[in-house]
């Protein structure tokens, strides 16, 4: 079980982890140890997620949200497949936290009088240096 907050707790069946030989460097010990891990999250099947939380994390996977609905989490840091492991999960972990914040409604607001003279101010003197840019005039 993977904690993520007080009210939400991923289950292991909504975990899968597979593993599998990572790229870089490690010598001849590269071509055999499957030390890369992808951590695969049924995000959409999960009973323990809200659905906005649902749908703020779809957002927030992009393009590691695949079409049935998971999160998947690819790992290859390091040479050790426990840490790969673990930074994967903390990874995760992240992911569903931030997507258990709710962001806050914007309020609309109107520039003030200021804002929209420095505004004009400026584009005036913009344009005064564009114009003094034309061809030159000989005596």
């Amino acid at each position: 079980m993977l904690r993520i907050t007080d009210d939400i707790a991923l289950e292991d069946w909504e975990l899968t982890e597979q593993f599998t030989r990572a790229g870089g460097p490690g010598g001849q010990n590269v071509n055999k140890v499957s030390s890369a891990v992808e951590l695969r999250f049924e995000a959409a099947r999960s009973p323990n997620l809200p659905e906005p939380v649902k749908r703020r994390l779809k957002r927030l996977a992009g393009s590691r949200w695949t079409k049935d609905g998971a999160v998947v989490l690819r790992v290859e840091e390091t040479r050790h497949q426990a840490r790969n492991r673990e930074i994967a999960r903390e990874r995760m972990a992240d992911l569903v936290r931030r997507a258990t914040e709710r962001p806050k409604a914007r309020v609309p607001t109107r520039p003030t009088l200021a804002s929209k003279k420095r505004r004009l101010e400026a584009k005036k003197k913009r344009g005064t240096v564009k114009a003094l840019r034309g061809p030159v005039e000989g005596d």
